[in-house]
C-alpha cells in the first residue's frame, strides 16, 4: 500500500509540474515579451524614412511597448493565479470513460 501512495504522489506532482509548464498564459506571455523586445528594438532604431512614412509616428516602438506590456501582464497573471491540477477525483478513469 505504501508502495502505491508512493507512486501516485510522484504522479500527481508530475501532473502538477507539467500542468505548470505547459500553461497557455506561459506560452503567451513568453512570445509576447520576445517580439515585444525585438519590434521595440527596431522602434528605438528607426530612421528618419521610417517615421515619414508613418506621419512620424514611431509605430514601431509603441507597438513594441504595447506588446512588451501584455507579455508581462500574462506572466504576473501566471505568477499570481498559478495552475492548480484537476483532483484525481474529476479525472476519468481509463481511455474513453465518461463522466
Amino acid at each position: 500500500m505504501s508502495e502505491l501512495h508512493n507512486e501516485v504522489s510522484e504522479l500527481e506532482r508530475t501532473s502538477a509540474t507539467a500542468a505548470r509548464l505547459f500553461d497557455v498564459r506561459r506560452i503567451i506571455g513568453g512570445l509576447f515579451v520576445v517580439y515585444g523586445v525585438m519590434v521595440t528594438i527596431a522602434g528605438l532604431t528607426a530612421s528618419d524614412a521610417d517615421l515619414r512614412k508613418a506621419q512620424n509616428i514611431n509605430i514601431n516602438l509603441w507597438t513594441g511597448l504595447g506588446m512588451l506590456a501584455l507579455g508581462l501582464f500574462f506572466l504576473v497573471w501566471l505568477k499570481l493565479r498559478p495552475t492548480v491540477p484537476p483532483a484525481a477525483e474529476d479525472v476519468p478513469e481509463g481511455p474513453g470513460a465518461r463522466s
